[in-house]
């Protein structure tokens, strides 16, 4: 077994013991949870952008609690503020990583930190989209984003990369109009978690 194929194992094994031993507060985000349970065991792959229809992505929302503000990227496909995140790689250890590798390349800050709970980072919630996540010719497929919260240290500066068209810090009572409910959502949740 290579290294990779090594990693691509206890990834899958991490995301079920992760999703597994989560337990969200209301129902229609324990639906997600068992939904994506059912991916995973039907799904050995089911983690990469390869797997389709549906694949598991990682993402975090960056907030600065002193402050009070979220920081949102443009995104180039889809035309509107989101999360920081993305597709889980090879190398990822365990979706915490990768939801924390993606928010560092995407913010530019090194120094991020995510929620933990009793040691542990946590997922904050779990979001069901449809994207289409390579060229117009493809068709659309589902992302089963397990979406956590890392934390910016105070009066923390961001760096645009280029897989972002803009990238801002918001209030948290003053998100873009060209925004979703899944992120209002994350932020609301990412509020009342770190305050």
């Amino acid at each position: 077994m290579t290294a990779t194929e090594t990693g691509a194992t206890s990834l899958h094994a991490d995301a079920v013991h992760t999703l597994t031993g989560w337990r969200p507060a209301d129902e229609e985000q324990d639906r997600l949870r068992l939904d994506y349970l059912a991916h995973l065991a039907e799904q050995p792959e089911g983690l990469y952008r390869s797997c389709l229809p549906a694949h598991i992505t990682a993402s975090a929302a960056v907030v600065d609690p002193a402050a009070g503000r979220v920081l949102l990227t443009l995104h180039p496909k889809v035309g509107i503020w989101l999360q920081m995140g993305g597709h889980c790689e090879p190398d990822d250890r365990d979706l915490a990583s990768a939801a924390l590798r993606e928010a560092v390349e995407e913010s530019g800050i090194p120094d991020l930190a995510l929620l933990e709970v009793d040691g542990v980072p946590v997922p904050a919630k779990l979001d069901r989209h449809l994207v289409r996540c390579t060229g117009k010719d493809r068709p659309e497929n589902t992302h089963l984003d397990v979406q956590y919260i890392a934390v910016a240290p105070a009066g923390a500066q961001a760096l645009i990369s280029e897989e972002s068209l803009d990238l801002r810090w918001f209030d948290y009572d003053r998100l873009p109009e060209l925004t979703d409910h899944s992120v209002r959502d994350l932020v609301a949740r990412a509020r009342r978690l770190t305050s």
